[in-house]
């Protein structure tokens, strides 16, 4: 028998929809980290994982799933609790490697205190974008061409833990997803002068890094990605099917149909 969940949440719509699916998961949230959850969300220090883990088996979870936006708080290692001082220099040594040796280390954490950490494409099977999914216009031959040459980069840069998007307008990177993320990103391609593009419009490509859990930091897109893409003055976003997860996919729709861009679902 499948034990109870618990829902670590962040920012974003992700943990709201996961508690209206599960309403008896333990909804975890941690302080100083925004988040859209209400009601019997627990808040707890960063600092006392212990805490954390105790509050978990007293609620008699033996599952739970990270879900939304994650910054990376500043710690205070005089709050750390014995737990978090154990845990502390393996913690700091994966911030060094980036994020995905990072993340990594965080579900090792959970992992090892007995906890079952799934992905929440796996509690959400229509989370993900769909194969064939096509909004909006056809790509001209000069996007398509585009589209091959972003998967392509983000295939390139993928051993090295930068980021999951990019922009190409006539074969060439516009820039690609850092540590800022994708609205950064997109608001830095917008100011690409037209006479670098080619005589492209140019596309946006979304994919996960090769190698890179899923249950944890899966790429994802919302309205504010689609705003961004049409506000840069793209033509289009290209996602990975099955890899990136779409919130709030009718209002996603809506915005694709206002903005004119297109949005494709391709296999990697």
């Amino acid at each position: 028998m499948t034990g109870r969940l618990a829902i670590l949440a962040c920012g974003g719509t992700l943990p709201v929809r996961l508690a209206e699916v599960y309403p008896a998961a333990m909804q975890i949230t941690l302080d100083g980290i925004p988040n859209l959850l209400s009601g019997s969300a627990q808040s707890f220090q960063l600092e006392k994982f212990g805490a954390i883990f105790d509050a978990m088996r007293q609620a008699g979870v033996t599952r739970m799933v990270f879900a939304g936006d994650l910054t990376r708080p500043p710690l205070n290692p005089a709050d750390f609790d014995a737990t978090m001082m154990r845990i502390a220099p393996g913690l700091m040594q994966a911030v060094g490697r980036g994020d995905d040796a990072l993340l990594r280390f965080v579900i090792g954490v959970f992992e090892a205190e007995g906890f079952d950490v799934v992905g929440a494409h796996e509690l959400l099977p229509d989370l993900t974008a769909p194969a064939g999914l096509h909004l909006g216009p056809q790509p001209t031959q000069g996007e398509e061409t585009d589209i091959a040459r972003g998967f392509e980069i983000l295939e390139g840069i993928a051993p090295l833990d930068l980021g999951q998007g990019c922009a190409v307008a006539g074969g060439l990177c516009l820039g690609f997803e850092t540590i800022q993320g994708t609205d950064a990103n997109l608001r830095y391609i917008g100011t690409t002068p037209e006479a670098l593009k080619r005589g492209q419009r140019g596309v946006y490509v979304k994919a996960p890094k090769r190698g890179q859990d899923l249950r944890i930091d899966m790429p994802a897109i919302g309205i504010r990605t689609i705003e961004g893409v049409a506000n840069a003055g793209l033509a289009g976003l290209v996602v990975a099917q099955g890899l990136v997860a779409v919130l709030e996919p009718e209002a996603v729709k809506a915005a694709v149909e206002q903005s004119g861009i297109f949005l494709i679902s391709r296999p990697v």
